[in-house]
């Protein structure tokens, strides 16, 4: 039986991955390798992507930056999630504001410490990072729109820090990395719309608090229809193998997905909307393998290719 030193200790490992949002570190970490294999750097080798030791530090730095952004985040919306979610609430703060301070002072130096084994653009290039996410949770995300675009920016910016290491400009990347941000962006309001009580209660001047909610599903249809022209780019003009079968589907989503939106009024209906669009974001993770699915279908041979 364990004893009450030891289930305090593990209920507050709990409560700091419930901070960081644990789950979403290595879906981040899977989508970073998955677009340097098959967008990023297409002309090498999977293997080779997979051993090289900068691109792991990357990946790795830019997961921590990501938890890190987490606990920072959490640090200043902790009277504003026990309106919006008290459940999550509770155990978030089985630890205290002082470690939480704490351990996001640690992690970021440690990024800053790890990113100087790849070179010192990268120093510069998280530390710009961690300085973003601390502004946008601190200042941004107060303010309607400059909050939604910021925090949908710095979600896709990782990719971009994948992106600088190779020094590749395919077109097909910005078409995938726009429609990622459209949906990354169509999220934030949808979590605007569902956590509207709370951002009242604090004056956080979001898009459905200063405009109202049918203002904010106008301009969410509107971010909506226009995910369709990444979509058309990435089907007809820029070879995607056999990942337009996720974007052919991910239109039909979004098309019930407004249907959707313009009978939700309640939480839980802006929760199943948000529930949607994370899985929109992670089966597209996932479908990234089907713009060259031999990888996997020929494994180790591939692999050696």
């Amino acid at each position: 039986m364990l004893s009450r030193k030891t289930k305090l200790t593990l209920l507050k490992i709990l409560s700091m991955f419930s901070v960081v949002r644990g789950y979403n570190i290595p879906v981040m970490a899977l989508a970073q390798y998955l677009s340097a294999i098959f967008i990023l750097a297409p002309e090498k080798r999977a293997l080779s992507v997979l051993l090289d030791f900068n691109l792991f530090i990357i990946v790795l730095a830019s997961t921590l930056t990501i938890a890190s952004g987490y606990i920072i985040n959490n640090f200043y919306d902790s009277k504003k999630d026990l309106i919006n979610r008290p459940n999550k609430s509770k155990i978030d703060r089985l630890v205290s504001q002082k470690t939480k301070l704490q351990f996001y002072f640690v992690v970021n130096f440690f990024v800053a410490l790890i990113a100087f084994f790849v070179s010192f653009r990268a120093v510069l290039f998280f530390s710009v990072y961690i300085f973003l996410i601390w502004f946008y949770s601190h200042k941004l995300k107060k303010y309607p729109i400059i909050g939604n675009l910021t925090a949908s920016f710095l979600a896709v910016l990782p990719f971009f820090a994948i992106l600088l290491y190779y020094k590749n400009l395919y077109p097909q990347i910005f078409a995938h990395a726009t429609f990622l941000f459209l949906l990354i962006l169509i999220r934030e309001i949808i979590k605007d719309l569902e956590n509207i009580k709370g951002d009242i209660a604090n004056d956080y001047q979001t898009i459905p608090v200063k405009y109202g909610e049918e203002f904010a599903k106008k301009i969410i249809t509107f971010l909506t229809i226009s995910t369709i022209i990444p979509v058309y780019f990435l089907i007809e003009v820029y070879n995607v193998g056999y990942m337009d079968i996720y974007f052919y589907l991910s239109l039909m989503v979004l098309i019930f997905f407004l249907f959707l939106l313009w009978k939700s009024n309640s939480k839980p209906e802006y929760i199943q909307l948000h529930n949607i669009l994370k899985f929109l974001v992670v089966s597209g993770v996932f479908c990234i393998v089907l713009i060259n699915p031999e990888v996997l279908i020929h494994g180790r041979a591939m692999l050696r290719i």
